[in-house]
Order: structure tokens, then C-alpha cells, then sequence
């Protein structure tokens, strides 16, 4: 459906000269339901003139007259021969100069309050660069001090719409995101119940193999101090048996004898015979005689 040239400002005239509801005033000037709502309560288009659709012929006094009667319906083109202009769908947005010091605001309002937005949409809502959405998400804005959050629907940088349609496509992101790493990884999004049940049942196998491998150890410790105990028992008697016990003591090596020498002549060596003083003594006393 066409829109009117003036989309925000026709809706403006509407509101102040109409009597047309909400819903058939957004559907026919491409807005919101509760941009509309704004409108009327001042909140929202604060300063803007009201443009009357009827003089450029995109609307008539019957088709508004109609409208007003039955709530149920929605307001219609007129058909005019004037060319419309084409409706530019690529590239940069374009803010107005009074508006563009309110970027960073609107910014901060973004990546507060719909943190699921890529910068990309956050660039084409706003009419921003990447390197200033940066600066904001990281807190390094030269005018960081003086920054607070406001609505960039309320601040005229985009409509409720074109809001709402980024927010959806977002979250279909996010969603198809979450089944893709589901289908990839399908244990890490395990019920969190089931893996503790699993984790006690790993604990308790654990603590019952730790039981059994210190019994074990504590019965063959058992089995080895009653070896020692039984080898402690056995008679001294039989622990005392040895070569020597059995078999005798081992008999010394007997001294050898010297061996006979010879003298210069070549006779035996004899050893000295000790003088017997009496057997002297009485012969002396014999030859005496």
C-alpha cells in the first residue's frame, strides 16, 4: 500500500483535525498503533506540523467522512496522476541535522533495551556507523558523561514499525541459532536434572571403588602381618639351626712344622742343646778326684 509523502506529519493532521482511530490512522500513514497513541499525547512528533493529505490529493473528504462512520474500515489512496517519487531502499539513512546529536541517546536506549539487535540494525534504524555503536557499548563515547537512553521512535530517527520488524527478525536469529547449536552439540543442553543424577551416580561409583581397593589393601595387610606373626611363633630351637649346628664347627688349619735347615757344610741344622749344669758340675768333681 502506498504511504503519503509526509507519513509522520499527516498523521499529526489527523490526529488534531480527525476524529479516526488509532489503528486506521497508523494503517494508513505506515506507523504504530502506539506511535499514534504518542502522537496524540504530545510524546511523540513534539514540534512537527500537521500536513493536510486533502490539497496533494492522497485523500478525500468522503473517504475520511466514510472512515469516521465505521471504525471497522480503513482509509483508501486516492488514485492522483501526479508521479509519485520511488521510495529509496539502499543506502545510509539520513537524519536530520537536529537529530543527529541524539544518535548516541538513541544508541543506548538500543543496546539497553534490545540487546538482541546486530549492529547492523541498530546502523539502519538510527542512520550510524559501527565504529560510534563501539564506542557506546564500550563506554569510551567522547560525550559518554552526558549520554541517557531515549526511544528512537520518539526521537524521529525510525517509525514503531520498522522497530518492531528488526526486534522479530532478531529473535528468529536467535532461535535458528539455538537449534543449529542444539543439532551440532546435542549434550551440552541436557536436562540440568539428568546430568546431576548422572554426576551422583559417578560420585557414588567412585566412593564404592575407592571402598573396595582400601579393603582389599587393609586384607592383604592383614594376610602379611599374620605371616609375620605365625614366622614369629616357630621354635627357637628350629630357628636356630645353622651350618655349624648340623654339621660341626669347621676344625682350625693345622701350624706346619719348620723345615730343617743346613749349615755351611751342608749337615743339618740341630738346635742348641741346653747345658745341663749338674751333669758338668759332676764331672768336674769326678777328675778332680
Amino acid at each position: 500500500m502506498p504511504l503519503p509523502l509526509m507519513p509522520k506529519a499527516t498523521a499529526v493532521w489527523l490526529v488534531d483535525n480527525t476524529s479516526l482511530t488509532f489503528d486506521q490512522i497508523a494503517e494508513f500513514c505506515g506507523l504504530h498503533s502506539l506511535e499514534v497513541k504518542g502522537i496524540a499525547d504530545g510524546e511523540i512528533a513534539v514540534g512537527i506540523q500537521g500536513r493536510d493529505p486533502v490539497p496533494d490529493g492522497e485523500l478525500t473528504r468522503e473517504e475520511i467522512e466514510r472512515c469516521v462512520a465505521d471504525p471497522k474500515t480503513r482509509l483508501n489512496m486516492a488514485t492522483s496522476e501526479i508521479p509519485r517519487p520511488k521510495a529509496r531502499t539502499s543506502g545510509p539513512k539520513y537524519t536530520p541535522v537536529t537529530k543527529r546529536q541524539d544518535r548516541p541517546n538513541a544508541i543506548m536506549w538500543l543496546l539497553r533495551y534490545h540487546s538482541e539487535l546486530s549492529d547492523a540494525q541498530i546502523s539502519r534504524l538510527v542512520g550510524t556507523t559501527k565504529p560510534t555503536i563501539n564506542s557506546v557499548r564500550e563506554r569510551t563515547h567522547w560525550n559518554m558523561a552526558n549520554l541517557k537512553p531515549i526511544d528512537p521512535v520518539s526521537l524521529g530517527m525510525c517509525s514503531q514499525v520498522e522497530l518492531d520488524e528488526a526486534v522479530t527478525k532478531a529473535n528468529k536469529r536467535l532461535r535458528s541459532r539455538e537449534r543449529r547449536e542444539e543439532r551440532e552439540h546435542p549434550q551440552s543442553k541436557r536436562d540440568p536434572a539428568v546430568g546431576m543424577a548422572e554426576n551422583e551416580a559417578l560420585v557414588e561409583a567412585t566412593i564404592l571403588q575407592r571402598a573396595a581397593t582400601e579393603m582389599a589393601s587393609s586384607e592383604s595387610l592383614e594376610i602379611i602381618t599374620s605371616a609375620q606373626e605365625v614366622a614369629l611363633d616357630v621354635p627357637s630351637e628350629d630357628a636356630d639351626h645353622s651350618v655349624e649346628s648340623v654339621f660341626g664347627a669347621t676344625p682350625e688349619p693345622a701350624t706346619p712344622e719348620p723345615e730343617p735347615t743346613t749349615d755351611i757344610f751342608g749337615e743339618p741344622d740341630r738346635p742348641p742343646e741346653t747345658l745341663d749344669l749338674g751333669s758338668k758340675s759332676d764331672g768336674l768333681t769326678t777328675h778332680e778326684e
